[in-house]
Parts: C-alpha cells; structure tokens; sequence
C-alpha cells in the first residue's frame, strides 16, 4: 500500500495543471480564450482542447474530430510559453461555459472552465490582460503612491 501511495504521490507531483484561463473579445462578436499550463520538466509537447459540455470545440489532437457546428467557428493553437489559445467566432448572447484540456500521453487531463458574459467581455489589450492575469500587480501599482505616502502638490 505504501508503494502505491508514493507511485501515486509522484504521479500527481509531475503532472500538468492548468495555471490560468484569460479571455477577451477580438471584434464585436468574436472570442479570444488562452489557457497557460505548466508542464513538468522536459515534457512532450501536450494535446490542447477546448470543449462546452459535451462537445468538442476543437482540439490540436489530430486523433478527434470537431463537433461539427464549430469547424468554421473554432480554432486551437498552441503557442509558446505553454498557452494554448481558442478563436471562437459568433460568440451568442448571454453566459457561456467554455473548458480548457491540456492532456498529455501518460498523464492524465488537468482541465479548467470559465464562465464569459458576452455583455462584460472586455476588447483584447495589454489593459484587459492585465486586469484578469495580475490584479494583485495592478493593485499594488494602483496604491504604491499611497502605500510610499507621495504628495503630489
């Protein structure tokens, strides 16, 4: 049993896990959605895909195929810097579950799932990612005249 265990501990030690899920729209009705993973050391490189529910919005695994409605409305890339990033066009109105998977071939799937409002989707810039990624950066940035007691006049 105590083999186990630590076989078990390893495994969970190496494996990959989904760090952060930004998101952000490109034009009126279009969504930009990266997913940052961290790998364990000298790991090959990892199958990515995005999923709502059940079905498949698209994958860079060349072993499953699309939902069908989405072959001209989704796309997963990988890029460097472990980001895997979905380009999803015609985003409908309201709330929508969107789920990252990062899978590699022994490990299991480490996944992470968001909830984007259309309504309170921010344009993609610097500015938008940096609310969503570094809030706390930001906050300290925000109050560092404060916190050094600055007097502006």
């Amino acid at each position: 049993m105590l083999h186990f265990t630590i076989v078990l501990l390893f495994g969970f030690a190496s494996a990959q896990k989904v760090v952060q899920l930004m998101y952000c729209s490109i034009g009126e009705n279009h969504l930009r959605m990266d997913c940052k993973y961290a790998l364990p050391q000298e790991s090959p490189e990892p199958f990515c895909k995005y999923t709502q529910g059940e079905r498949l919005l698209d994958t860079t695994d060349p072993d499953e195929e699309q939902h069908a409605p989405f072959k001209n409305r989704a796309k997963a890339r990988l890029f460097p810097g472990n980001i895997c990033r979905l380009l999803f066009k015609n985003l409908p109105n309201g709330k929508s579950n969107f789920t990252c998977n990062i899978k590699q071939a022994e490990s299991g799937t480490a996944t992470k799932t968001s909830v984007v409002e259309k309504m309170l989707l921010l344009p993609c810039s610097a500015w938008s990612v940096l609310f969503q990624s570094c809030s706390g950066l930001l906050l300290t940035l925000m109050t560092l005249p404060v916190l050094l007691e600055t007097h502006w006049l």
